[in-house]
């Protein structure tokens, strides 16, 4: 099966001509992307440092019963208490450890393995590089969420079966994307160059490819990062997460189960965690926008 390959080629810069319209509106998008980038970064910071260190923050201990049960907010419990008279904040924050946990793990195994793939299947050639690509293409033609609850309905719930689970079905975004940049590379002058010399394998991979395909992967692994924090509280939220572990996508699960839903409730217990559930999310994407602009410096404008 012929694949068209579009060639990889950062948009030219706009005219830099002194005190120009132009110069004007590449400051500004410069200076946005800093300031987004510094925004998504101190976020991000902040959520690692609550997952490292939730007990230093948590006013009780999440497991533990210290409240009247559906208690509203109060000097003691700031978010009320659950169900089960478990104090909702410390749930909240011990939460992050869980959902950051996964997100994070996920990304990193996903977009490692996607990578690889990615560099052996562009690089290489004959049935190694054909097999690689069509277990790339079954994993992509599979449906995402059906194939993430029947898995995980059918491994159990825990945490390690989820980012097995995410982990499988991940992966293969990310090898189709560095392959194709891989197949563009491998067409430039300076790759055909060191090729001539007899430049090893290893060192073309590693010294002379690698660089044009850290962008794709960077940005891969904050999507990937992303997308597994909400698959982690999809699941959990259906019932199919760890219900040992404390997370956001728990939190959510047993306010549906205890009709939080549909009272007052909702305001203190669930909108709570989907708001960290999108600010995590968001760190990311404004950390993945200024590394684009940073790597790709034509891209900007």
């Amino acid at each position: 099966m012929s694949e068209d390959i579009v060639p990889y080629r950062p948009l030219a810069p706009a005219g830099r001509f002194p005190g120009s319209a132009s110069q004007i509106v590449q400051r500004i998008p410069r200076r946005l992307s800093v300031y987004a980038g510094s925004v998504g970064l101190v976020i991000l910071i902040g959520l690692v440092l609550l997952a490292l260190f939730p007990g230093a923050v948590a006013p009780y201990d999440p497991t533990e019963t210290v409240g009247r049960p559906l208690a509203r907010p109060s000097s003691q419990h700031p978010l009320g208490t659950n169900d089960i008279g478990q104090d909702l904040l410390s749930e909240l924050i011990w939460g992050t450890q869980a959902s950051l946990t996964v997100g994070l793990v996920v990304g990193s195994l996903a977009v490692l393995m996607g990578a690889v793939v990615g560099l052996v299947a562009g690089y290489a050639s004959g049935p190694t590089a054909g097999l690689l690509m069509r277990l790339t293409d079954l994993t992509l033609v599979l449906p995402f969420l059906p194939l993430v609850i029947l898995l995980s309905a059918y491994l159990g719930p825990s945490q390690r079966n989820v980012i097995l689970v995410l982990v499988v079905v991940s992966w293969a975004g990310t090898a189709r994307l560095v392959r194709s940049r891989v197949l563009t590379l491998l067409r430039e002058p300076y790759i055909e160059a060191a090729q001539s010399v007899g430049c090893t394998q290893l060192r073309m991979i590693t010294v002379h490819i690698w660089p044009g395909v850290r962008l794709i992967v960077l940005v891969q692994w904050l999507l990937v990062a992303s997308a597994a924090i909400l698959a982690e509280a999809s699941l959990s939220f259906l019932g199919l997460g760890d219900p040992s572990s404390k997370s956001w996508g728990s939190m959510l699960y047993f306010a549906r189960a205890s009709g939080a839903f549909f009272g007052d409730a909702w305001r203190w217990w669930v909108l709570p965690a989907g708001l960290m559930i999108t600010l995590t999310v968001l760190s990311l994407v404004l950390i993945g926008y200024t590394a684009e602009d940073a790597l790709e410096p034509g891209l900007r404008g």
